[in-house]
């Protein structure tokens, strides 16, 4: 069933990614948010409403059907409160939000993932807001 589906793969694998696949998997995270960026650096289509991917642990393996039921093309500095309520992190304002993404995003994973050790987000970095639904647990 998943064989045909993109996989949908958030954070790095690790404790993040573990701790936001459970977070889908509860039903508390219902959004995210990626930079525009990532999707020329991994030339890929940008998400689209009804798109279905296998969401993946941090094992590789498929744990869940997800839908997407929304995306918005953003600045950073726009990120609305309830997207990142709905990020399920636990983040009660914006600015927590912004903190424990740029936190993400300055990271040496990213940093190095993105082929720039010095890059740096801004209020007028784009982002992609992304809210999806779980459609079956695997």
């Amino acid at each position: 069933m998943t064989d045909e589906l993109p996989h949908y793969c958030l954070a790095f694998p690790g404790p993040l990614r573990d701790k936001l696949v459970a977070a889908v998997l509860d039903g508390r995270k219902t959004s995210t948010t990626g930079l525009l960026q990532d999707y020329e650096v991994e030339p890929e289509p940008l998400p689209a409403v009804g798109q279905r991917s296998a969401l993946i642990d941090s094992a590789g393996q498929p744990v869940a059907v997800l839908e997407v039921t929304e995306v918005r093309i953003a600045r950073v500095g726009d990120v609305d409160l309830a997207h990142a309520i709905d990020e399920g992190e636990g983040f009660t304002t914006v600015a927590e939000w912004r903190a424990g993404h740029e936190t993400y995003w300055h990271s040496e994973d990213y940093r190095g993932w993105l082929g720039d050790p010095a890059f740096t987000i801004t209020d007028d970095t784009q982002a992609v807001l992304e809210r999806f639904r779980v459609v079956t647990r695997l």
